[in-house]
């Protein structure tokens, strides 16, 4: 791309660059109700089995809406100098085993080094040469189609969240990562509440469904 080129679609997206600060704050608030409609019609009692999946899979589509606004509110393109948007997504990040110490550290360098060779981080993707893939030893090879392979990805509730951005960021700085296991107690707590209060079912439907479809497609999003 030339610099001419460049320059002009610099101008060209400028006016889009600035924050319309009421419908940040109406995307926020709408998508919370809606997500808050979904639950409600999860975990209602008299709900039919077929509307407590319906709502399932919407509470999943709705929290990846959601982790969209945390993503650009973390990259400071909207709600800032607001104590209060800070508090709501402080709160979110723990709610979908994204913390804001271990998300802001990882997804820096995701688009820091996106798409470049071998470079591997929680949330990013090693990228290698034919060349080097045949270098490779065996245990190495393993590793680097693990980390890429589709059920990696579809599983990234497990494999890039619960055990990369919480487990494994506390594991290895828990000075630095703390809030990574309040996400975990957090998460696991949880789950120990629904199935006591609500049972085996509200469980699957209610936490783990939407958990693994929103966050399937959040590890995806950081491959793609």
């Amino acid at each position: 791309m030339s610099s001419a080129t460049e320059k002009e679609l610099i101008l060209a997206t400028k006016p889009f660059a600035r924050e319309v600060r009421w419908k940040s704050w109406w995307h926020l608030f709408s998508t919370g109700l809606l997500l808050a409609g979904a639950y409600f019609g999860i975990f209602w009692p008299s709900s039919p089995l077929w509307v407590k999946w319906l709502c399932a899979i919407l509470a999943g589509l709705l929290i990846a809406r959601m982790f969209i606004i945390y993503h650009d509110h973390q990259h400071k393109a909207i709600l800032q100098n607001s104590k209060f948007a800070d508090g709501i997504m402080t709160l979110w990040g723990l709610f979908v085993l994204a913390p804001t110490s271990i998300w802001k550290r990882s997804h820096d360098h995701h688009h820091t080094h996106n798409s470049k060779l071998y470079t591997s981080s929680i949330g990013s993707y090693p990228i290698v040469t034919v060349e080097k893939f045949k270098s490779f030893t065996k245990r190495e090879r393993s590793i680097y189609l693990f980390i890429r392979h589709p059920l990696t990805i579809v599983f990234g509730y497990l494999t890039v969240f619960l055990y990369g951005m919480c487990v494994r960021s506390f594991v290895n700085n828990r000075a630095k990562h703390w809030d990574s296991l309040i996400a975990v107690v957090l998460h696991a707590g949880m789950g120990v509440l629904i199935v006591w209060l609500l049972g085996w079912t509200a469980f699957w439907l209610g936490l783990v469904t939407p958990a693994a479809i929103a966050l399937g497609f959040g590890a995806y999003l950081f491959y793609a």
